[in-house]
């Protein structure tokens, strides 16, 4: 990646960031009691993880197919509660062979 575009998408990353964790404590002087909006700051970070992750991960590849495959995959194993490495190593398994069997099939 391009230096003239790297550090500008840092430095709107780390703005985001910052302003997501500050904005609550600017925002709410006493303990928050309400539950829904505590369970809207803790969910929060996960959305924002997962949608600059799951794009990713889908044009990871040139094969859509096998991305989704991947994906699917790592999100079965990470639902059961394997550790990080586990789905990390299965969905680049499962990515690896699904474009193998594609490129075997074209």
């Amino acid at each position: 990646m391009d230096n003239r575009l790297f550090f500008p998408l840092l430095i709107v990353m780390v703005l985001v960031t910052y302003l997501l964790r500050m904005l609550p404590f600017v925002l709410f002087r006493r303990k928050i009691e309400n539950a829904r909006v505590k369970r809207f700051f803790e969910y929060l970070p996960y959305a924002i993880l997962s949608a600059m992750t799951i794009p990713s991960i889908l044009f990871a590849t040139s094969n859509m197919v096998s991305a989704t495959l991947g994906l699917i995959a790592a999100l079965i194993l990470a639902y059961k509660g394997k550790n990080l490495l586990v789905v990390a190593c299965a969905a680049s398994l499962t990515v690896l062979t699904s474009d193998m069997i594609f490129a075997f099939l074209i």
